[in-house]
């Protein structure tokens, strides 16, 4: 009796398991099944509208037949919890990822699937963070098991995050190699703009990316140089910034237009082009809110609004973001002896949320010692320059000075008066009301704000910047651009040729070894510029005489005085050799110290994706506990809870 019962469950068993799929010619044994032929459907899944393709097949790879078994999964909850998990490293990558195993491509009735190498790639990168909060690597991103090599046809899923995706329409191939087509490019377009232009002209452009947007687009940037990708000595960095505010897009284009510009004209020998990239390090980021740009282009060319796609993904605005070290230079400006520059970030200002696009300039002007720099806004016609903070917080409108004031109104002034409209005395025109002003005016004379990236990067670094609004309309239309360009180029050549102004030299001692971090003074402007690792230094001046000192922890002040000419276009080389001192002021020596960039500060630790008190209840004590502290957001799932995202002991 007990036998038959056996037997009778075994063919029970047998008559509910799945019967193999058939190979060819097995249909008819009644051994296998057929399988049955995928059919497309429009991908519904909120967390995976963003990928590069728009239909997907069920069941998917996990054999999740609807919509409502995949989202009630706790693999379709993981990909969605990732970024708070993880602290926004990784993501959107491995949402995209998971995305690709949960909702496969499925294009004519044919599943595609991701490919091995990108999954291989990434797991790579982030398997230490999976590792950091004690999770194991979810195995729907198995490499071996759901995805496919390139010689089975696969697709690489994050191609839309390197901009691979809407690529530029082809052209005529006849066209000339100085032809620059004048239209609003998408965040695909763009880098794919930048890379063929950095592909034509490779023994002077690389292209780069500084970090990436909330969202996960690179921060690209074209670099046009004698050794792109290296500091050259004595060589000034320069760079263009534009789109900080998304619905802010034409100098975006321009600086699109003039990476194009630049490469076709040095291909062609024009001597200022030549002369410009020969003696300059040149970085054009034409986006630094590519997300913002992407909600303004939703609205289309034409709309001037002033909010929609201003801001971040994360409703930031870049330009109120940074650290405000203004106020601080305020109070230290009645302190004798008191420097207004190089000012340490504050350890309150990571108390708040700090957008990655800020995070990734901040950590830019960091690793290159830039010398000149200008953000291209729009909204209206003029130049302003530090500082942008008033020095009295309930004035709106006050004229606030920096040091360097004199130096400031030069570099505006050559941006202004060398574009036509700008320098047009006609007052019944867009930027009429700065015609008395020959365009240029105080920012905080203009309007007061705190948190601005012109001011950071004066009280931070050695950087000079100016904000030039390139025009009344946000949003021009296409047709407007070939124009808005002609009246900008002019402009922008003769700005980034005053990082030649004033002097540069190089700091040793007597043995000829560079002096990092030496700092250049000049006698009545209280801001300083410091060596960079070389020992190379740049100091923006107008014309006049100065007395101009080099000093360092250790070695004795020296001092030279200094003329630079009227007619004078390049910098004068002004060199020092310092020698050590047999006492170094105390004093001296701690200012030094106190203003010295701190290796271990929240800069270079700081995840600007972290939740403030997350930390502590990442980092609590696990004594007692059973499940790590993530565990938690799986307590919605009564019966699937996540079993394999526990690292086995």
């Amino acid at each position: 009796m007990v036998l038959r019962l056996l037997l009778l469950l075994a063919g029970l068993l047998r008559a509910t398991k799945p019967a193999p799929r058939c190979e060819t010619g097995q249909e008819t044994l009644g051994q296998c099944q057929t399988v049955q032929k995928a059919k497309c459907v429009d991908i519904a899944l909120s967390s995976c509208t963003d990928v590069a393709y728009t239909q997907m097949v069920y069941p998917n790879f996990l054999d999740q037949k609807s919509r409502e078994v995949i989202e009630y999964s706790s693999e379709y909850l993981l990909i969605s919890v990732l970024h708070n998990l993880l602290q926004g490293e990784c993501n959107p990558d491995l949402r995209l990822l998971g995305c690709s195993v949960l909702a496969p491509q499925c294009e004519k009735d044919k599943v595609i699937k991701p490919c091995r190498h990108v999954c291989e790639n990434l797991k790579k990168n982030c398997l230490p963070a999976f590792d950091a909060i004690d999770m194991a690597w979810p195995y729907f991103l198995d490499c071996d098991r759901f995805f496919a090599g390139e010689e089975e046809g696969c697709f690489d899923p994050l191609a839309k995050l390197r901009g691979e995706g809407d690529a530029e329409e082809d052209l005529p191939s006849d066209l000339p190699a100085t032809f620059i087509q004048f239209k609003h490019h998408s965040y695909s377009q763009m880098v794919s703009t930048l890379k063929k232009t950095a592909s034509r002209c490779s023994h002077i452009a690389t292209t780069y990316s500084i970090g990436r947007s909330f969202e996960g687009k690179d921060l690209f940037v074209i670099e046009f140089s004698t050794k792109p990708g290296h500091h050259e000595l004595l060589k000034p960095e320069f760079k263009y910034i534009g789109n900080m505010h998304g619905n802010e897009v034409v100098g975006k284009e321009l600086l699109i237009y003039l990476a194009q510009y630049l490469c076709s004209e040095y291909l062609l020998g024009n001597p200022r082009v030549q002369a410009l990239i020969n003696n300059t390090r040149i970085h054009l980021l034409p986006s630094l809110n590519p997300d913002g740009y992407e909600l303004a282009a939703e609205e289309g060319a034409g709309y001037n609004g002033w909010v929609i796609g201003r801001q971040t993904a994360q409703n930031l605005d870049l330009n109120r973001n940074f650290p405000d070290l203004t106020s601080e230079a305020y109070r230290r400006a009645g302190i004798r002896g008191a420097r207004l520059d190089h000012i340490p970030i504050p350890q309150s200002y990571w108390w708040g949320k700090v957008a990655p696009e800020t995070k990734a300039v901040m950590k830019w002007l960091r690793s290159i010692p830039f010398v000149l720099s200008a953000s291209l806004h729009g909204g209206e016609l003029v130049v302003t320059y530090p500082y942008d903070y008033s020095r009295h917080p309930m004035e709106e409108k006050m004229f606030s000075p920096t040091p360097d004031e004199k130096v400031f109104k030069m570099l505006a002034k050559a941006y202004a008066d060398a574009h036509p409209v700008i320098s047009d005395r006609s007052e019944l025109r867009c930027g009429g009301n700065f015609v008395k002003r020959g365009g240029i005016i105080n920012g905080a004379e203009w309007y007061s704000f705190t948190g601005g990236m012109a001011d950071f990067n004066y009280l931070h670094t050695n950087c000079f910047e100016v904000t030039v609004e390139v025009g009344c309309e946000k949003f021009p239309m296409e047709e407007e651009l070939f124009t808005i360009w002609h009246e900008n180029k002019a402009a922008l050549l003769n700005y980034m040729e005053m990082v030649h102004r004033g002097i540069k030299g190089i700091v040793s001692d007597k043995f000829g070894n560079p002096i990092k971090n030496a700092r250049i003074s000049v006698r009545g402007i209280q801001h300083d510029v410091t060596t960079a690792a070389d020992g190379d230094y740049w100091r923006l001046l107008p014309p006049g005489t100065f007395i101009i000192s080099a000093q360092a922890p250790g070695y004795s002040r020296v001092m030279k005085r200094v003329t630079i000419p009227t007619r004078m276009k390049q910098a004068g080389r002004v060199d020092f050799v310092l020698r050590p001192a047999e006492a170094w002021p105390s004093k001296l020596l701690r200012r030094s110290m106190e203003d010295a960039y701190d290796p271990q500060d929240p800069l270079e630790l700081f995840d600007p994706h972290a939740q403030h008190g997350q930390a502590e209840a990442r980092g609590g004590s696990a004594a007692g506990r059973e499940k790590p502290w993530w565990w938690s957001y799986f307590s919605s799932l009564d019966l699937h809870k996540p079993l394999w995202l526990l690292k086995q002991r």
